[in-house]
């Protein structure tokens, strides 16, 4: 019998995992200004529209160009092989937490979060990486924990808001738009704005802003 209880204790752990998580998520928000209603349907949109990219541009690639055969290069033609590639926008990773801090904004100063913002984009420009097949990789602790260092430094009482904004902004600005011409080399099919190696760590900037309320 405690054999078969661990059993069912090691496959319920996932689910347990997620529930504590969601728990934590949910009052993150509800620290940051949201009703508990509100706090659960940011996090239920955020977690589904991680699924979700909206394209915003296209454009075709030449994989290989095909030499023309010998010795009848005039009669025969072999077009090279393209593939399109495509750029979109991750709903749960950049479209909702960007609206999410819009609403912030008019809870936190300007210039502090400006500020914040900006160093949270330099850390996040510096430390990611493109990898072939996923995107931009980030370690997903770093960018929630400069946000809370510079919004604890520039914001004082407005710590909270400043680091989610910061952490938002400045995930997405270092570590995905201006990195946007180093994955466009590695000729990935879609290149996803907030989506693969950055939606951990903005989904951690509530958790982390949370803690500073």
């Amino acid at each position: 019998m405690p054999i078969l209880w661990l059993i069912y204790l090691i496959l319920l752990l996932p689910f347990l995992l997620f529930v504590l998580f969601f728990q934590v998520t949910a009052f993150s928000f509800t620290k940051l200004g949201l009703s508990p209603q509100g706090a659960v349907l940011l996090f239920s949109l955020s977690l589904v529209g991680g699924l979700i990219n909206i394209p915003v541009s296209r454009r075709r690639i030449m994989l290989e160009e095909r030499p023309f055969p010998f010795p009848f290069p005039f009669f025969f033609y072999y077009p090279p092989r393209v593939r399109e590639q495509v750029i979109a926008v991750n709903v749960g990773g950049a479209v909702i937490p960007a609206l999410f801090s819009f609403y912030l904004l008019g809870r936190a100063p300007l210039l502090p979060a400006l500020l914040a913002t900006a160093a949270v984009t330099v850390v996040a420009r510096s430390l990611a990486r493109p990898v072939p097949g996923v995107g931009i990789s980030l370690p997903a602790f770093i960018p929630p924990l400069v946000a809370a260092a510079a919004a604890l430094l520039l914001a004082g009482q407005h710590a909270a808001p400043v680091a989610y904004i910061a952490g938002v902004w400045g995930t997405l600005i270092g570590a995905d738009l201006l990195n946007l011409h180093r994955v466009r080399e590695l000729g990935a099919h879609v290149l996803s704005i907030g989506g693969a190696g950055v939606f951990d760590g903005i989904f951690l900037v509530g958790v982390v802003a949370a803690l500073l309320a």
